[in-house]
């Protein structure tokens, strides 16, 4: 599969490397938080020199990809096993794998990013019946109109709103609920702390440009829904939340640490008039 420029991404765009990288590690450890045979072979067709990210970037730091997959993948799950039918939208998707881990079958599945992250998704991750693949900008209005609500939607977004200004963010949030009443919306977020930590110890020493730097952080998820009524939080949990088995000591530290400062966490909300 691989091809002579599969990479040519914008910088915001070539981060989706960090999380495929990391969860496709993490698949071979002996016991395993998560298990991804599709971000291993993913990692192995491409082209490109993934070892500076094993060299220069922590071993907390990649388990805070894994972890985040972990409890989407749950979300999704308990959301299915509800609302087996339900269309689910994978916002800023990059060469994200969550599909293959929670198909029940029977849901809709709509990948999300921009126009060169879908050229190389669709290079790289066959399609289906149920599953679409979408070219363009969370913050345009256009793509919504594809999604039929005709069952519950299951909203999510992983490793992407940390891209937006916060008033792009609480703007996207109103035009969901507004689009997708009823929704839910599971994603991770950091606080003012870890976007000045992601930012001088994760971008850069994972290869990544300046352009990638984060630009959004808050304290406490519940903060949102003073920008809208149609916004509730329905919980909000540290990132490392019952996920230190089989851990090193240092990386038990640094989850206890993290956990501790609030400096990742995940959110999950639900959207609409009737949110509250």
């Amino acid at each position: 599969m691989p091809q002579a420029e599969p990479l040519a991404l914008g910088g915001v765009q070539r981060t989706l490397l960090l999380p495929l990288w990391g969860r496709a590690v993490e698949s071979g450890r002996p016991r395993p938080l998560l298990t991804d045979p599709a971000a291993v072979a993913i990692v192995a067709s491409l082209p490109y020199d993934f070892a500076a990210m094993g060299r220069n970037l922590s071993s907390v730091t990649r388990l805070s990809w894994v972890a985040r997959s972990v409890h989407v993948d749950r979300t999704a799950r308990a959301f299915l096993d509800v609302h087996p039918g339900a269309a689910v939208v994978n916002l800023g998707c990059g060469l994200d794998t969550t599909f293959e881990r929670v198909d029940n079958g029977k849901l809709r599945w709509f990948d999300l990013d921009l126009a060169d992250v879908i050229a190389l998704r669709r290079r790289l991750i066959p399609g289906g019946d149920r599953r679409r693949a979408i070219a363009g900008s969370i913050l345009d209005d256009a793509w919504k109109s594809e999604i039929e609500p005709r069952d519950p939607v299951l909203l999510i977004a992983a490793g992407v709103l940390y891209y937006f200004r916060q008033d792009e963010v609480r703007t996207l949030l109103s035009g969901l609920a507004r689009a997708f009443p009823g929704a839910e919306m599971i994603f991770d977020a950091c606080s003012p702390l870890g976007r000045k930590i992601a930012n001088r110890r994760v971008i850069a020493a994972g290869g990544m440009d300046a352009g990638a730097r984060l630009r959004w952080g808050i304290r406490r998820a519940k903060e949102m829904e003073a920008w809208d009524p149609r916004i509730a939080v329905i919980e909000s949990y540290p990132m490392f939340r019952g996920l230190r088995r089989d851990m090193s000591l240092a990386e038990t530290a640094g989850t206890l640490l993290s956990d501790m400062l609030n400096i990742m966490f995940m959110a999950r909300l639900r959207l609409g008039p009737d949110a509250h």
